[in-house]
């Protein structure tokens, strides 16, 4: 294989293993209703089942880069397949809720370890400017690919298997893309003297599982004060430790200094906005449209992708037009157009035109916003200081679709149990979740009737989070767009990344 080919069958190995990290976030929107069911989970164990995947990962992925640049990419990655393959075979088969959230959890280790190391392959095989980014573009690409694929997978896996097919199709990948890195992928030096601090990297996960932990506690229908109260304690006291240690590290996992660049911090918050609305928007439409419109997975799945699907044309314009437009218009503005698109679906949710228009206008400016998200992180960060930033994109996006499913699953759940109206004599295990009130309603005396009023609190409880939605986006646009306020058109975009 000559060096060309080398190159870029590199880029198609590791783009594959990008595809199944991000297609493992999205593809179990369309098969929730199916897992509630079969698995017999409850809601709390459903949006655990989706939120293990990101929660493990944000927490690991500040500490993966530097442990690569310590043993190798290439151990790296290789290491990461294995564990992503192990773990889909464990999560395919599993026969409990809690054992499939572990199996999540073991999964996103492998994601964790695979991330970094996909871009620093890429920026190690790829020498010339030109066709780095190039590659680093077709990469980004690749994400939202694997985003946009997870429910039109999961829903096509649905219609003909069992659940289980939505973790074990990963694995005939895993093999063939490891079998290539073997062959493919550069062993670039060692790094020995680089330390890797597995204690932040703990201390980073556990802060983030308390915050998740309160947040859900807080915002379920069920409100544990006790546990809301234990777990923020736990969020503070870790956070607080892990920031003090970055401070005393040679080698700190973060250093907190490059957030007082305000491109930067926006660059960071644009990321966290732009994966918060796509991630919410994706989870509840496709149970709302499964649940209470009838919709196959499959018919779901391609709805849900429509949003993903939007974000391509202005992710590829807005990264082609970044140095004449400037950083303020497509981050802010590209906020804005979001939250309209949020609104627009609002508008009338049994007409399906204005639900495919809004996702539709909802992709076109949350395209806008990774497209140049990712610049304004990593170019305003000093050199040295380069691979940390990397990290902290990744970090940035698993922040949004964590908090996506924390924040507005639970959010959904609550205002749903609180608003149904349930007519005398029907059980009152219907509060419990929409997915148990429909189970319910095919078994019990005046089905019908508990149909009904379970939908509308459902349709209430959707329309109320999607304007939640709406609103973070203008506050988000706000917040950028005062950071911003002198990266307009014509302005420089790195700022610091030579200092």
């Amino acid at each position: 294989m000559n060096a060309t080919n080398h190159r870029w069958g590199l880029l198609a190995t590791v783009g594959v293993a990008l595809v199944l990290i991000t297609l493992d976030h999205s593809v179990l929107y369309t098969a929730l209703p199916t897992l509630v069911r079969e698995l017999g989970a409850t809601t709390s164990q459903s949006l655990w089942i989706i939120n293990a995947y990101p929660l493990v990962m944000a927490g690991l992925l500040l500490g993966a880069g530097t442990l690569g640049d310590r043993i190798g990419h290439h151990r790296m990655f290789l290491s990461g397949l294995v564990v992503f393959g192990v773990a889909s075979l464990i999560a395919a088969f599993s026969p409990t809720p809690e054992i499939l959230i572990a199996a999540r959890a073991f999964l996103a280790v492998g994601a964790a370890a695979m991330m970094p190391a996909t871009l620093a392959l890429i920026r190690l095989s790829f020498q010339d400017d030109q066709e780095r980014n190039l590659a680093i573009a077709i990469w980004g690409s690749l994400s939202v690919i694997g985003s946009a694929a997870g429910p039109v997978i999961g829903g096509m896996l649905l219609e003909h298997f069992w659940w289980g097919s939505v973790f074990l199709i990963n694995v005939p990948i895993v093999v063939a893309a490891f079998i290539s890195a073997l062959v493919i992928t550069p062993r670039a030096a060692i790094d020995s003297s680089k330390s890797w601090d597995v204690f932040s990297s703990l201390l980073a996960l556990a802060s983030l599982s308390g915050l998740v932990l309160a947040i859900k506690s807080v915002a379920s229908g069920q409100h544990s004060w006790a546990m809301a109260i234990t777990s923020l304690g736990c969020f503070l006291i870790a956070g607080t430790l892990f920031m003090h240690r970055q401070a005393r590290l040679a080698h700190p996992l973060l250093d907190l200094s490059l957030f007082r660049n305000p491109a930067f911090m926006a660059g960071v918050l644009a990321a966290a906005f732009t994966l918060f609305a796509m991630a919410g928007v994706q989870l509840i439409t496709t149970q709302r449209f499964q649940l209470i419109a009838g919709f196959s997975p499959l018919e779901a799945g391609l709805l849900a992708s429509v949003a993903a699907l939007g974000c391509l044309p202005s992710a590829l314009l807005g990264g082609a037009y970044l140095h004449r437009v400037g950083l303020l218009p497509l981050i802010a503005g590209g906020l804005l157009v979001a939250a309209l698109g949020v609104l627009l679906i609002c508008y009338d949710i049994n007409r399906l035109p204005w639900i495919i228009a809004g996702l539709a206008i909802l992709g076109l400016g949350l395209g806008a916003v990774m497209a140049v998200a990712s610049s304004a992180i990593v170019g305003n960060a000093p050199a040295h200081r380069a691979g940390m930033a990397s990290s902290v994109e990744e970090v940035s996006y698993e922040f949004g679709s964590l908090f996506a499913v924390a924040i507005l699953g639970s959010l959904i759940a609550a205002v749903y149990s609180s608003g149904l109206q349930l007519p005398v004599g029907l059980p009152e295990a219907a509060r419990n979740g929409i997915a148990e009130a429909m189970a319910l309603a095919d078994t019990s005396t005046g089905g019908s009737l508990l149909k009904e009023a379970a939908s509308a609190a459902f349709d209430r409880s959707y329309l109320f989070v999607m304007n939640v939605i709406a609103g973070v986006l203008v506050i988000g646009a706000f917040i950028t767009a005062f950071l911003l306020r002198r990266h307009g058109p014509g302005s420089v975009v790195y700022t610091t990344a030579s200092h």
